[in-house]
């Protein structure tokens, strides 16, 4: 007699619950069939940028062509017959569809031809980016006004003749319809916006570039992303939960890098209570060592210079004293040696500096009482509490906050790899560095977890209004420059000994062995191993230290990778190019530099490109779908599916059908 089959009661309630969604054989099979189909299709396209630093122009410029995908797609599907000159056109236009449309009417002598054999190639390169996509999910992307067009267009039979008629005769009335323009511009975008599946933003979206507020719309409106924050994107974060250490840093860097815009039009935050208190207290100050980092030609007057110079020293002081505050109330922090007003002798202009002493080269300080340096003056007090009020206040800020909390993490582990913007705190030995904390020793994947706990517990404060001596809150400027962050990286931010002394080896910001220790792939490995991850196929990819001119951003032989390569302006003297960025799909990982862009005017009048080459790849067999995180997912749902489908056969759960339904007869 056969043994009557058993299932586990967990599973079986699982399998009832499943049995709701699909109700019998056909259905839970249809389903099956349906998801082997997805599984063995190539992976698709992952996009990882990183340190953006508010240059809006240059990240939708990379975003467009998915740092060279598009070229490379249009390259390889029309290089046989079509000019390198008209494949850099179409390419514009696909990147800028409605200037680059402009530009063309004006030298165009005829236009119907140009629309049609434009339309023409757009149907083939659509067709080529979406051949890894299912039907459903392109029918989802596909604008709802041309839904049934471009489907026609897409899908339709061209080998028989008539069929290829009835397509050249959508695209021709397309054109005399007069909506080619339009049609134009939305395939153009659904083209760039399939090209990548997933889009990975490795930290700092804020500071030093002035648009990081329309970084952030971008990013809200992408199709799929997430983020890892970094050290200037918590520093905002915590400015705008009301960490006033928080607020100082984010206006000295706007300050000092002429980025005012971002505050005061960007997210509404006005400076005047600032700009009032500097000017007075440092009126016959010519505050040299504060000059904005931008010259006297780009400001709007040499009185907006002057007084960008004045702002700026009103706020570093008063950051030096908010940073003093903290540190004393969070010894665990073990960030004395970021503490120099009280190491000042105000008499002689001096400070004491790890038992050295060093000349000021500014000796004006009106508003520190030596007998108690980090205590905030009634105005200084009276500026702060205003800017406060109006960082907490500012909707389009607190919007923007809110995204990085809802797509943001710490870290992400996503297909096998491990994702973060800085670096995990090494001892010099490799062991991974234990950190004090307000509740007790913490190290390695425990230390991020709690971190992220601790600025999530804050935010929801925050929201309440509990901000006043919160410790959570105070986290946000730790992680922002503490010694043992895993966003900083380094022993302590040198900002007092950049700005007060000449000798430059005070400046010195000494680095975690982490960036050392990567090029070991057992270092890598330990701390793949220590997140849950494969550490034989797993890679570490993370941004933070520009690669300077001439360094390597693999390591490891291939298993990390560092994608920060001078997005911002200010650090492309140093790196010599204008950032990394990575593409990882089916084919494995391709590391692309890119040269410094000018502008959209530039890239839509004279075909300029970001040209990107290839500097690393991972040349393993084909992956698929299956071999992913989602994929991964769909293979466990086959099989609960497949479980399901023996419950039914066996008589153990009862299947449904529409009462008038023909299946009934077909499964009784």
């Amino acid at each position: 007699m056969e043994k009557k089959r058993t299932i586990d009661p967990k599973q079986f309630e699982y399998l009832e619950l499943l049995s709701k969604t699909y109700r019998n054989i056909q259905e839970a099979s249809t389903e099956i069939i349906r998801l082997e189909a997805i599984i063995n299709m190539p992976k698709l396209t992952e996009h990882f940028v990183s340190d953006i630093h508010g240059e809006y122009a240059s990240l939708t410029h990379i975003l467009r062509n998915a740092s060279g995908v598009v070229k490379n797609k249009i390259d390889e599907t029309f290089g046989g017959y079509v000019s390198p000159e008209e494949r850099s056109t179409l390419a514009t236009l696909v990147y800028y569809p409605e200037e680059k449309l402009e530009l063309i009417k004006k030298r165009e002598p005829n236009m119907y031809n140009f629309y049609i054999k434009t339309l023409h190639r757009l149907v083939t390169l659509l067709s080529v980016v979406t051949v890894k996509y299912t039907r459903t999910y392109v029918r989802k992307q596909i604008p709802k006004e041309y839904e049934y067009v471009i489907e026609e267009l897409l899908y339709g039979d061209t080998v028989a003749h008539a069929k290829g008629e009835y397509k050249d005769d959508i695209i021709k009335t397309i054109v005399e319809l007069g909506v080619a323009d339009d049609f134009i511009i939305k395939m153009c975008d659904l083209i760039a916006r399939v090209t990548v599946y997933e889009l990975h933003v490795i930290g700092d979206i804020f500071d030093r570039g002035p648009g990081a507020d329309k970084v952030l719309d971008t990013l809200i409106h992408y199709h799929s992303v997430d983020i890892q924050w970094g050290n200037h994107d918590i520093n905002w974060m915590g400015a705008a939960c009301g960490n006033m250490a928080c607020i100082a840093n984010v206006i000295r860097l706007c300050t000092r890098y002429d980025n005012l815009h971002t505050l005061e039009v960007g997210y509404g935050i006005s400076l005047r209570p600032l700009l009032t208190f500097a000017m007075n207290v440092y009126a016959n100050d010519p505050c040299e060592r504060f000059k904005p980092f931008v010259s006297r030609e780009d400001a709007m007057s040499s009185s907006d210079y002057e007084a960008l110079a004045k702002i700026c020293k009103a706020i570093i002081i008063i950051q030096f004293k908010l940073e003093g505050q903290l540190i004393e109330a969070h010894p665990h922090y073990e960030m004395d040696s970021m503490r120099h007003l009280h190491n000042i002798d105000y008499k002689k202009g001096t400070v004491r500096i790890d038992n050295v002493e060093y000349e000021l080269n500014d000796k004006n300080f009106p508003t520190i009482d030596p007998a108690d340096p980090y205590r905030l003056n009634p105005e200084e007090e009276a500026v702060m509490y205003r800017l406060r009020e109006a960082f907490m206040e500012s909707k389009n800020l607190q919007n923007h906050i809110a995204f990085l909390f809802s797509k943001g993490t710490l870290y992400k582990k996503h297909n096998g790899n491990l994702l973060f913007h800085g670096c995990m705190p090494l001892n010099n030995n490799g062991t991974f560095m234990p950190i004090m904390t307000a509740e007790g020793p913490k190290k390695g994947k425990e230390w991020f977890d709690y971190a992220e706990q601790v600025v999530r517990r804050g935010y929801v404060a925050s929201r309440h209004g509990a901000v006043e001596n919160n410790r959570d809150i105070d986290f946000f400027w730790y992680l922002w420059c503490g010694y043992k962050s895993p966003l900083f990286g380094k022993k302590k931010m040198t900002t007092f000994e950049r700005i007060f002394i000449e000798d430059q080896s005070t400046w010195i910001e000494e680095k975690n062995p982490y960036y050392e220790l990567m090029d070991e792939v057992k270092v890598i490995e330990e701390i793949l191993e220590e997140f849950g991850l494969d550490k034989k196929t797993g890679h570490i990819i993370n941004g933070h230290m520009p690669v300077k001119a001439g360094s390597n951003p693999v390591h490891a032989k291939g298993r990390a990778f560092v994608i920060d390569g001078g997005f911002a302006k200010a650090y492309q003297k140093t790196t010599g190019i204008a950032g990394y960025s990575l593409i990882y799909n089916s084919q494995g990982f391709q590391l692309a530099a890119h040269e410094p862009f000018v502008s959209k005017e530039v890239a839509v009048a004279e075909e300029f490109d970001i040209h990107s080459t290839t500097v690393a790849k991972d040349s393993g067999l084909r992956l698929l779908k299956k071999e992913t995180d989602e994929g991964a997912e769909m293979c466990k749902k086959i099989k609960d599916l497949k479980e399901l489908l023996v419950a039914y056969r066996d008589g153990m759960i009862t299947q449904e059908f529409d009462r008038l339904s023909s299946m009934y007869k077909d499964f009784t």
